[in-house]
């Protein structure tokens, strides 16, 4: 076994790839048997408002000249929001970042179609509006991240509208215990009818009952829906490979407006920052071995069986030499933040479950991000040992309330994917989207999208014979490049999509 762990990791650490937790090696040989005479769930293409024709859908795979891929001048998204993708440098055939902008309305689910998920459509334009911006980083393929990107807001409005009497009384806070069927409607349904019998156990008095209950506020509970949306986005697709051919997994950020609030909800390690008045407010932590070392440790403390006698859970600086057996070393393990000496024991020559450091660092020697949708067949190269258990799909989600600041229109969002932050940080981003505003026409519609482009090419480079180079000569990114620049004074004027 150790070995094969060698072999995986000689691949990873090679220099290959810019960033091997996307490379297709990385998983077991077995990990598509069976899928190759399935259809896809949803055809490759790029996000539906590039609006590509074929000979541009091809053009944008060419990964000698990496063209910038832009909304045409002409196009709307809401806010007018500006956007700019780029494919890879050569590591995958094909872009794996797929990304999605809409506008919902959320509304009370009807009897016939409570379970809408599939249907994409807005109905007669009446409900609460939800903007939702989505930017999926796709690794083993890009199926997961194109059923995402087709889905999620679906879900998130679908959920949303199981609370929408909550959302329309936002000064009420959400009761803690709804109806026996669990419907919100029940009561509205019974209006007239006989009440049910109080509870004899219930506790009358409401001087007792305050301090026995929690106050629960709207805000929390949608950020609930939010998370229990990319749950149910993450059963879907496992639920859907039996049909389909779902490949990969992929990392998930996605943006929701709704009601004078910005969720910003992140699973993975793509990232998002506000800009504002020359401030940056990180709306992010990205979830990668490194930052998740504790949460997988004790994971594997708690369960050794997933670990297939193969792996320890404790972290040591280096690899153990079987003739180190006896000696004491540095280690820690879940319960720790720093480092301590323990003897050296028989287990402790296992592979450890986190090796490597940065974006070297990897779960079982085969991943580098610890959150996000799908993998569910991703394991251990050449073993039988399931990497999911390790990895969850439940995301960090972040609000930002936009009522409370006045926004100008050099303020603004930027969501995208590792292939812009790997080599560019929160204020040389910042700096450059304030630099390259300020010289644009205020009333030019193209303004955020020029932005988003500059950005991408800061990070992409231009090639040159040492691969893509930036301007002072350091490697640009080699990866998949998705920018969101979203100006938050959008949602203050009217833009149709």
């Amino acid at each position: 076994m150790i070995s094969k762990v060698k072999n995986a990791m000689s691949n990873l650490v090679g220099g290959m790839m810019p960033h091997g937790h996307h490379h297709h090696n990385h998983h077991s040989g077995g990990q598509t048997c069976g899928t190759d005479s399935l259809p896809p769930r949803f055809p490759y293409g790029r996000p539906d408002f590039l609006d590509l024709t074929p000979e541009l859908l091809q053009y944008s795979t060419e990964h000698a000249s990496r063209p910038v891929l832009t909304l045409k001048r002409g196009s709307r998204l809401p806010w007018q929001t500006g956007y700019a993708e780029a494919i890879n440098a050569g590591k995958s055939m094909l872009n794996e970042d797929q990304a999605s902008c809409e506008k919902v309305f959320v509304k009370k689910p009807s009897g016939k179609h409570r379970n809408s998920t599939l249907l994409d459509q807005n109905g007669d334009g009446t409900g609460i509006p939800l903007h939702f911006w989505g930017i999926f980083d796709g690794h083993a393929g890009s199926g997961a991240a194109i059923m995402a990107s087709k889905l999620l807001h679906h879900l998130i409005r679908d959920r949303l509208g199981e609370i929408c009497h909550l959302l329309e009384n936002p000064s009420s806070a959400p009761p803690i215990c709804l109806a026996k069927n669990g419907s919100p409607y029940q009561a509205e349904a019974k209006k007239g009818g006989a009440q049910e019998p109080e509870d004899p156990d219930a506790v009358s008095d409401a001087s007792v009952r305050f301090y026995m209950e929690k106050v629960v506020s709207l805000e929390s509970l949608v950020m609930g829906v939010i998370e229990t949306a990319f749950k149910q986005m993450d059963d879907l697709i496992e639920k859907e490979k039996s049909s389909y051919a779902i490949s990969g997994g992929c990392c998930a950020l996605a943006a929701i407006h709704l009601m004078g609030k910005l969720y910003v909800a992140n699973a993975g390690d793509s990232r998002a920052i506000i800009i504002r008045n020359n401030e940056v407010i990180p709306m992010t932590n990205e979830f990668t071995p490194e930052s998740e070392r504790q949460r997988l440790q004790y994971l594997g403390f708690l369960r050794p069986e997933l670990l297939g006698n193969e792996f320890t859970h404790i972290e040591f600086p280096r690899r153990i030499q079987h003739s180190e057996l006896g000696k004491k070393m540095l280690y820690r393990d879940h319960t720790m933040t720093g480092w301590a000496y323990k003897t050296i024991v028989e287990d402790d020559l296992k592979f450890p479950l986190i090796y490597g450091e940065g974006k070297k660092a990897r779960v079982m020697a085969t991943i580098g991000v610890t959150r996000g949708l799908g993998d569910h067949d991703l394991k251990v190269y050449n073993s039988n040992i399931y990497i999911k258990p390790f990895l969850s799909c439940v995301p960090e989600v972040k609000v930002y309330n936009m009522d409370e600041h006045k926004h100008g229109p050099d303020d603004v969002l930027v969501m995208g994917t590792d292939g812009l932050w790997d080599v560019t940080t929160d204020k040389e981003v910042a700096d450059a989207i304030t630099a390259y505003l300020s010289c644009c026409d205020p009333s030019d519609p193209m303004r955020y999208t020029l932005a988003a482009q500059d950005l991408l090419m800061r990070s992409r480079g231009v090639l040159k014979e040492r691969g893509w180079r930036l301007p002072n000569d350091r490697l640009g990114s080699g990866d998949d490049i998705t920018v969101f620049v979203i100006p938050l004074a959008g949602h203050a004027t009217k833009h149709v999509q």
